[in-house]
């Protein structure tokens, strides 16, 4: 296995690239991580927005996070709040919405404020890839 490097900017050097998933459904964080780590991308979990913020705040993750894949209800921090924190203080960090809670309203004021895509659960790998790839373009976009 490839020891796991990071530049300041871009995240993984040795991958595609360092994804946080925030959910609070543990099965759901599973079969993410396990599709995303197949595609070579490296995956951290937080199981709610509290969690997702003191994970992007740690250590060297602060800088090398290069998307945010996100639930909406959640426990404590929901994904709107969440959400709005990584955009205030993250700009450059591409999000993504995963709900099981489809709201035609709701994904189009996210995708109109700059979230990436508006995933629902259960996603299929494909999408899920598809979006995650649309982000890392995005952030390489907004670094160019």
């Amino acid at each position: 296995m490839t020891e796991y490097r990071s530049d300041l900017f871009f995240g993984a050097l040795t991958g595609n690239g360092r994804v946080l998933v925030v959910d609070d459904e543990p099965s759901v964080r599973t079969v993410v991580r396990m599709t995303l780590e197949k595609a070579g991308y490296d995956v951290l979990e937080a199981e709610d927005g509290e969690k997702a913020i003191e994970a992007i705040n740690t250590e060297e993750n602060r800088l090398v996070l290069d998307t945010v894949i996100c639930d909406i209800r959640m426990p404590k921090i929901n994904g709107v709040q969440a959400i709005d924190y990584f955009q205030r203080e993250y700009p450059h960090v591409p999000l993504i919405i995963l709900t099981a809670y489809p709201n035609t309203d709701m994904a189009v004021s996210f995708m109109g404020h700059g979230v990436v895509d508006y995933l629902v659960k259960p996603v299929e790998a494909d999408k899920l890839k598809a979006a995650v790839a649309k982000a890392m373009e995005r952030r390489h976009v907004a670094w160019a």
